[in-house]
Order: C-alpha cells, then sequence, then structure tokens
C-alpha cells in the first residue's frame, strides 16, 4: 500500500507539473496572438499591456512574469511571426534552410533563398509598419533584429563561399552587408507594401539583384 500511494503520488505530480505547463504554454501564446491583433489595429503606443492582457484573458502580472516587459513581448510576437510557429526551433534549422543548404547549384540556391526570404516578409505583413513606428522604445528591438538579420545574411554568403560559389577575392564581410540590405523589411515594405509589387515579382527581383551582387558572371 505504501509503494502504491508513493508511485500515485508521484504520478500525480508528473501529471500536475505537465498541466501546469501546458497552461502556462496556453497562456503565453494567448497574449502574443492577442499582441500581434492589437498592434495590427492600433499600432505600438496603443497596444498596451492592459489592453493585451483584457484580449488574452490573463493578468498583467501574468505577462510581466512571462515576457519581463512590453519590448521584450514584441520581440516574442516578431519571433512567432517570423517563423510561423512557435516552436522552439531557430530559423537556421528549419527545412527551408536545410533545402537551401542542400542545393548544389548556386543559381538555383540563391532562388531558393529569395523565396525563403519573402515567405518570412509575407509573414511579418503589417508588423513592419509597426516595427517602423518612431517610438524609442522599439528602438532596442529594431537594432535585435537588425542584427540577427545580418547573423543570417553571414551565414549564407559563408555557405556560399564554403561551396566554392564566389568570385576570388569576394569580401565577405561586403557581400554580406550587401545581402543584408537587399533582404531588409524596409525595402521589401517599399517594393511590395508601397509600390504594390507581388510576391512573384519581389522574389524574382531579389533573386537577381543577389545573384548579380554575390556571384560572379555566367
Amino acid at each position: 500500500m505504501l509503494e502504491g500511494g508513493r508511485v500515485g503520488t508521484t504520478q500525480r505530480r508528473a501529471y500536475d507539473t505537465s498541466g501546469r505547463r501546458a497552461a502556462a504554454e496556453r497562456n503565453r501564446l494567448a497574449v502574443i496572438d492577442a499582441s500581434r491583433e492589437l498592434l495590427l489595429r492600433d499600432g505600438y503606443q496603443a497596444t498596451t499591456i492592459g489592453a493585451i492582457a483584457e484580449r488574452a484573458g490573463v493578468s498583467t502580472e501574468l505577462i510581466y512574469k512571462t515576457f519581463g516587459s512590453k519590448q521584450r513581448l514584441m520581440k516574442a510576437v516578431y519571433d512567432v511571426a517570423l517563423a510561423g510557429d512557435a516552436e522552439p526551433v531557430p530559423i537556421g534549422q528549419r527545412p527551408a534552410i536545410a533545402r537551401i543548404m542542400a542545393e548544389p547549384d548556386a543559381r538555383a540556391k540563391i532562388e531558393l533563398y529569395a523565396a525563403f526570404v519573402e515567405d518570412l516578409m509575407a509573414r511579418l505583413g503589417g508588423l513592419l509598419a509597426v516595427l517602423a513606428e518612431a517610438d524609442p522604445e522599439l528602438a532596442e528591438l529594431r537594432v535585435t533584429t537588425e542584427g540577427e538579420r545580418l547573423i543570417g545574411a553571414s551565414a549564407f554568403v559563408g555557405h556560399l563561399h564554403e561551396q566554392g560559389h564566389l568570385a576570388p577575392g569576394t569580401d565577405l564581410a561586403r557581400a554580406a552587408d550587401a545581402c543584408w540590405v537587399q533582404t531588409s523589411p524596409q525595402l521589401f515594405a517599399q517594393l511590395a507594401i508601397t509600390r504594390g509589387w507581388s510576391p512573384g515579382d519581389y522574389r524574382s527581383w531579389l533573386a537577381t539583384v543577389l545573384t548579380a551582387s554575390l556571384l560572379p558572371p555566367a
């Protein structure tokens, strides 16, 4: 009986722990979803923690306990939008990147990369306009996301270099800078949102400019 009681207690504790984790994750996702909806509707300043809490059906205390600050919550919203889901898998380890790395042809590789970038930008959607708001509180987020983009662009250029696709003597830092600029959310917003380019137009243009700036002439 004693051993059975111990086993039962252990099972209940394990169940309680897993149940709390599941509830915490549901609340986290509800807060992220509510934040995105309010940001797209009302903008950054009007999207208060109180408004997010009411929309998500949680307390403001829970939001601060989970995310720490409004700025960190905005980063979580950005990350989920960028990835397309809330799975804790870095962008660089996702299937789209694996396909890019596995493609042997340099130009086909860049076309896949352009499609990957277009897909990311399309998922960000109206959040690009929010991030462009001239708000001091967003400055740190912009610095962080731009730094992450530069790391990604540098990794792609480094991969092209390792595969022998770049022209001899290519300055890798300059090439990464060029890739970082050409794949920027700001440029995407100007072409796709301001000028009304279709996803296919943007993707084709990006593949062309990346090919011209990164690869030697055919």
